[in-house]
């Protein structure tokens, strides 16, 4: 959130703002996502850009990063069912959605 108030790039920026809905592949009821921020930024050539950012611990995100263990292996599919819908509800609104992990956040144990 620093990295935010701090950048000159960005614009705007909210934390947990946006509900999406999709379809919980568990319990088949529909319900809510919310990425965990939407950032508005200026790129280098001047095009106004604008994300919708979800963090995840890396094991969470793909049923092989996930290994055997069952918790995160349905933590990983509930994942892909958000994603989905947040993808499609990113392109209808003109904005890129992505999940950052903690190999895209750190370096050798730091933030980067």
């Amino acid at each position: 959130m620093r990295f935010c108030d701090n950048n000159p790039a960005v614009l705007q920026w909210a934390s947990e703002a946006i509900h999406i809905p999709y379809r919980n592949p568990f319990t088949n009821r529909n319900t809510i996502y919310v990425p965990d921020f939407l950032i508005i930024y200026q790129n280098k050539a001047g095009a106004r850009l604008g994300e919708l950012i979800e963090i995840k611990p890396g094991k969470q995100t793909t049923l092989e990063a996930a290994g055997k263990s069952v918790r995160d292996q349905a933590a990983a599919v509930l994942n892909m069912h958000k994603w989905q819908a947040a993808n499609a509800w990113a392109k209808e609104n003109g904005l890129r959605f992505r999940v950052l992990t903690e190999a895209e956040m750190f370096h050798q144990g730091r933030a980067r």
